[in-house]
């Protein structure tokens, strides 16, 4: 399981991964084969939860929740340094703070706000749309061959 990505999502691209017809279901799916490791801290968890409980319902909300904690490429972090960098939106904040604590590949969003990571020489933080993630993880299987 190490050898592969780490990546934290953003709760706009996860919750958009859960349906059968969505056009990012395969991010969900690369999900349960394993293709990555998802890092989640508590907030995010519980970001998810409560987006997800409002889109659906929350026995569907419990269910995605109870299936990533048990999941082996589901890695719990706890960031213990808050870097502050997406100043337009400061909850954004714990997505940064979990990818670099997780030592994160990227953080997959579509989310405008975390352009302001790219400005940012120190610490520097990979920020993908969920397209540059499909590409990003093809070409890590296609070196892994």
């Amino acid at each position: 399981m190490s050898d592969v990505p780490r990546a934290v999502v953003d709760t706009n691209v996860f919750i958009a991964s859960i349906g059968r017809t969505s056009p990012y279901r395969w991010l969900f799916d690369a999900l349960l084969e394993g293709d990555f490791r998802l890092c989640l801290s508590t907030p995010i968890l519980l970001e998810y939860e409560e987006v997800l409980a409002d889109k659906t319902t929350p026995a569907v909300s419990r269910n995605v929740s109870g299936l990533l904690l048990a999941l082996p490429n589901v890695a719990r972090v706890r960031p213990h340094y808050r870097w502050r960098l997406i100043k337009a939106d400061p909850d954004d904040n714990k997505f940064v703070d979990a990818a670099l604590a997780a030592g994160a590949a990227c953080i997959v969003t579509h989310d405008a706000h975390f352009d302001a990571l790219r400005e940012k020489d120190f610490p520097s933080v990979r920020v993908l749309s969920a397209e540059g993630f499909r590409v990003f993880l093809n070409e890590q299987m296609d070196a892994a061959w």
